[in-house]
């Protein structure tokens, strides 16, 4: 097979409507109680608490963990006068699929990693690339 690992993605086509982080921690190996570590790097793990600013997001969709590989814990962006979360942008994501067989039926699901977090540029960056085509259609 050609494709094996995680598949590139683009930050505005998993959040077309941008993200707000909640926090960061530490992500911890269930069994061993130890730091988790990347497989591909070597590096400590760290789960950034996400809010999907979709307004047609709800539930589960709305709220995800998207894990970055760094030796100290990713910085988040500043805080925005007036706004309850931080605006957030990750660079260099990645979505893996994989079965969760956890529930009554298996389903597919998938983990979001990224290479670091940084203020959102621009809110035209945010844009899916479908939406970027279509303005330029225009």
């Amino acid at each position: 097979m050609a494709i094996q690992g995680a598949l590139p993605i683009d930050f505005g086509t998993v959040f077309p409507h941008g993200a707000f982080a909640l926090g960061v921690e530490p992500v911890t190996d269930f069994e061993t109680k130890r730091p988790q570590l990347d497989k591909a790097t070597g590096l400590p793990l760290w789960a950034v608490d996400v809010i999907d600013a979709d307004p047609e997001a709800r539930g589960k969709a709305k709220s995800v963990k998207v894990k970055v590989a760094a030796e100290h814990c990713p910085v988040l962006p500043d805080e925005v006068p007036g706004l309850p979360f931080r605006p957030i942008e990750f660079e260099a994501m990645s979505v893996m699929p994989y079965v969760d067989e956890s529930g009554r039926r298996p389903r597919v699901a998938y983990s979001l990693r990224a290479r670091g977090v940084k203020t959102p540029s621009t809110s035209a960056s945010r844009k899916s690339p479908a939406a970027a085509a279509a303005k330029d259609a225009a």
